[in-house]
């Protein structure tokens, strides 16, 4: 994973030296809003008006930050409204591109940029602002008719996809109600800070303090989330909220990658009864399912981080996600 400074691209990993070895992730830095039509004020230049047609969703199918946006679209039914496209699951010298590969074509996801045909994602970041210096991530939703970055932080796009374009959709399902929202906010901190993050401050650290550092808090909560899930089919109760969507696209990950790649190997996903089950309640959930892929969920993680995998061998299991078979 490369860096933008002053416009110009560098092929630079995360350095832990100054850390102590821990992985720190970079902040987003495009946090503009989508609001209704009757919301928007022309004078405020962080909201955009929530518009069919108006709008592109570049992601990749193996990022979990990005999966979350994938399936809020989806959910929320927002394909006729919001076009999407994908990089490729290998992200090398150049970061995430758009190289157009059979190999891993998918049959919802188109790949490439169909807006401007560029090469890289980060000619998107350089497009909207040319002296941007950051990490280039996805999601990036992209407004087409200003041609810049609306946000490229999945928590806030997930937000806005569940209720700003329910005047076009009627869909009135919400994953942040009123009522929750407290509880939401508080699992969320914590299953961000030691699962969704956790993972990867575990995977990408340098040192073995570092490593344990993140390994301990990460199974602490899935034995607090199993727990949980004892006595409710979901974290906030019977019905799947915000929470359970920015949690399960950590879990479909875990044992096809976070467990080996990531040394996350204390136990696995299909090891905890309760979280297993829910996770399959979630996977099979009005067609989620269509959203995961894991050719190029193993393709990206053993194929691209070359400092974890060097020899870039891409495993062929596992050959089981969930405790039932399909």
């Amino acid at each position: 994973m490369g860096l933008l400074i002053d416009g110009k691209w560098h092929d630079q990993w995360y350095d832990t030296k100054a850390t102590q070895g821990k992985f720190v992730r970079s902040q987003s830095q495009f946090r503009n809003w989508l609001v209704p039509p009757e919301q928007y004020d022309s004078n405020d230049s962080t909201h955009f008006p929530a518009e069919s047609g108006r709008y592109h969703l570049y992601v990749s199918l193996a990022c979990p930050w990005a999966h979350r946006t994938l399936i809020f679209r989806h959910l929320k039914q927002l394909e006729a409204h919001i076009s999407v496209s994908c990089v490729h699951p290998h992200m090398l010298e150049h970061g995430w591109t758009f190289q157009r590969d059979e190999q891993f074509l998918d049959k919802h996801v188109p790949m490439g940029d169909p807006i401007y045909e560029f090469q890289f994602a980060h000619q998107l970041y350089t497009h909207a602002h040319p002296e941007y210096s950051g990490r280039v991530t996805v999601p990036i939703l992209w407004d087409k008719q200003t041609h810049t970055i609306v946000s490229n932080e999945s928590a806030d796009i997930i937000r806005m996809f569940n209720s700003a374009f329910n005047h076009l959709t009627g869909n009135q399902v919400d994953y942040y109600p009123d009522n929750l929202r407290s509880e939401i906010d508080d699992l969320n901190k914590r299953i961000y800070d030691t699962v969704n993050n956790g993972v990867y401050k575990a995977g990408f650290a340098t040192t073995q303090a570092a490593y344990e550092d993140a390994l301990t808090p990460l199974f602490e909560t899935l034995s607090f989330l199993e727990k949980q899930l004892t006595s409710k089919p979901y974290l906030c109760g019977n019905k799947a909220t915000e929470a359970d969507w920015r949690l399960f696209t950590t879990l479909i990950r875990f044992d096809a990658v976070y467990h080996g790649h990531f040394k996350c190997n204390l136990k696995r996903i299909i090891d905890f009864p309760n979280l297993n089950r829910y996770l399959e309640r979630l996977y099979r959930t009005d067609s989620v399912s269509e959203t995961v892929n894991f050719d190029h969920i193993k393709q990206h993680y053993y194929y691209s981080h070359d400092t974890i995998n060097p020899t870039r061998v891409v495993p062929s299991g596992p050959n089981q996600i969930f405790l039932t078979e399909f």
